[in-house]
């Protein structure tokens, strides 16, 4: 049975298609409607006498189109299921389409065959219809089958351009990865290619003027402008993105955690702050009856506790209690730490060797300050060994 989820706002659910919810973006309306009020006057022209059917028959041009750039999406959807990856959702909007792929693709060769193959489709849609051409009678059906040749083969000669967030820019950076063998680095270069694109595509209405002689209208300018920060704005995610990511290996919970010290559960507080200190750990885990690891001292709860009280509670009053979910690899590390520390958001982590022994204790804080860190020097762990609640 499919999943019922969620559609985000301002979107509407038309039913599903390879596995994957297909939704239309509200703005879709506007470009449909652009669409009809530009097709109408043609419509007119080779069918005289339509009058106000004539933007009728503009709108259902457009969804033919669209119809085209579902299939373009369903394609990727496709591709990228036959590599393992969750697709969940199509989304038909105002500057054409996006498919929902969950993950990111951990080869090259997935890179490449998930972007180009939307591409190849539109291509080959608008090839089939000037196939057709000479066996379709004129009139409003030769229109349609002209608008959908010629939409197609823009739309795949367009998003084969070398940039992100273009297809054409996925095949970039498969083929930088595959050179490289650098993924992040591919996805800089290709992000940068989106830039440059996006550059060139505002400066289309002067080209227009400049190559064909044609006066360039406002219409002109309106969808240039639309464009360009589209693919600057999509370019500039994955920049960040690449950014980001390529300092996430220096992250390890190896050589993040701090010493721990292992105290019975009715220790007073001074007391384990104490032979945390001497012992110069950085955590303090708590034991039960059987000796098992039972809570983790929280060093904001530690620190709230005044010097004059210390001696007289316990050091299971300041932990929080263990479960599987605050339990993490020693070898954890990158994208993996950052996804287990988003699953389950915690202050402290206890960390445990692959047999079951205790490593020692990571705190939330100290990645996040590795984390700024990793851009200019070595994953370190500041005050690993510093005693909770000096």
């Amino acid at each position: 049975m499919p999943e019922n989820r969620p559609h985000p706002p301002g979107t509407i659910r038309l039913g599903r298609i390879a596995g994957s919810d297909v939704l239309v973006s509200g703005s879709w309306f506007l470009v449909a409607g652009l669409i009809a009020v530009l097709v109408a006057p043609r419509a007119e022209v080779v069918a005289p006498g339509l009058g106000v059917w004539a933007y009728a028959v503009g709108f259902g041009f457009a969804v033919l189109l669209y119809g085209s750039v579902l299939l373009h999406e369903a394609s990727h959807a496709v591709v990228a299921r036959m590599f393992g990856f969750r697709v969940s959702t199509i989304t038909l909007h105002f500057l054409g389409g996006a498919t929902a792929i969950e993950g990111e693709a951990r080869r090259p060769r997935q890179e490449f065959w998930i972007a180009v193959v939307g591409p190849l489709t539109s291509i080959g849609v608008g090839l089939a219809s000037l196939a057709l051409l000479p066996v379709t009678p004129d009139g409003l059906p030769r229109l349609a089958v002209e608008a959908l040749a010629g939409a197609n083969l823009l739309v795949g000669v367009l998003n084969l351009v070398p940039g992100l967030p273009l297809d054409g820019g996925r095949v970039l950076k498969s083929a930088v990865w595959s050179l490289s063998g650098d993924q992040h680095r591919a996805t800089l270069v290709a992000g940068w290619g989106g830039r440059v694109v996006a550059v060139l595509v505002l400066l289309w209405p002067v080209a227009l003027e400049l190559g064909l002689g044609r006066r360039p209208q406002l219409v002109d300018y309106a969808v240039a402008f639309i464009v360009a920060v589209f693919l600057w704005t999509g370019a500039g995610a994955s920049i960040a993105s690449a950014r980001i990511r390529r300092r996430l290996p220096g992250l390890a919970v190896r050589g993040l955690a701090r010493r721990s010290l292992s105290v019975p559960a009715d220790l007073p507080v001074s007391e384990a702050v104490r032979r945390a200190h001497e012992a110069e750990a950085g955590g303090i885990v708590t034991l039960g009856p059987d000796g098992v690891p039972a809570g983790l001292v929280n060093e904001a709860a530690l620190a709230a506790v005044p010097e004059e009280r210390r001696p007289w509670m316990p050091i299971s009053t300041v932990a929080r209690s263990l479960s599987e979910r605050t339990a993490l690899p020693a070898d954890l590390a990158g994208e993996g730490l950052i996804a287990a520390l988003g699953r389950s958001p915690a202050p402290e982590y206890l960390v445990v060797e692959d047999d079951g022994r205790l490593h020692g204790v990571l705190v939330t804080a100290d990645v996040e300050r590795a984390f700024r860190r990793t851009d200019r020097h070595p994953t370190t762990s500041p005050g690993r060994t510093a005693a909770p609640g000096h």
